[in-house]
């Protein structure tokens, strides 16, 4: 989700998270960590983690590049600035869980940060697209389709997810 405090913010990369994305993934998040959800968007993706979880989330309106919360940082970042945020990720060294476009998982620079790692980079794999909710200067975008055209899967890292690739089924 886009929405954080930085000069180059694209007003195009604007997607909020719809409740179903984390209702989806919520047997494997953890109850018992507190979560960062670092991209504030229009504010309600925290308040949606928190009743899926059950447990505390931060979620504030603050750059995600200059500062470091919780124990575990569950996000939609946006999607322009999808390297940097990967590496930063990797900087804290935190568990992370975070919904990205499906051709990320062949780029090279998600290769060079983790293809080496002890502990590899895990996908969930949803069982339809996503529906991003489109805003358009804070507020819903009043013309959007409803349907999104490309697949993205949730990119996890020290999750201990059962298996490296997990299908959801409906």
């Amino acid at each position: 989700m886009a929405g954080f405090h930085t000069k180059t913010f694209a007003v195009y990369d604007d997607y909020m998270t719809p409740a179903s994305a984390w209702e989806a993934i919520a047997q494997f998040i953890p109850k018992d960590k507190t979560i960062w959800e670092p991209f504030y968007g229009d504010g309600t993706s925290g308040d949606i983690l928190s009743r899926v979880t059950g447990g505390e989330v931060i979620h504030q309106d603050i750059d995600f590049f200059e500062n470091d919360m919780a124990e575990i940082i569950i996000s939609n970042p946006p999607f322009d600035k999808k390297k940097e945020v990967f590496t930063r990720l990797k900087k804290l060294g935190k568990p992370f869980i975070m919904i990205c476009p499906s051709p990320m998982l062949i780029t090279k620079y998600l290769m060079k940060l983790f293809s080496e790692d002890e502990s590899p980079i895990q996908i969930i794999i949803p069982s339809k697209r996503i529906q991003f909710i489109k805003m358009v200067d804070g507020v819903v975008d009043p013309v959007q389709k409803n349907k999104c055209n490309f697949d993205c899967f949730y990119y996890c890292w020290k999750m201990n997810l059962p298996r490296d690739i997990v299908w959801l089924k409906q």
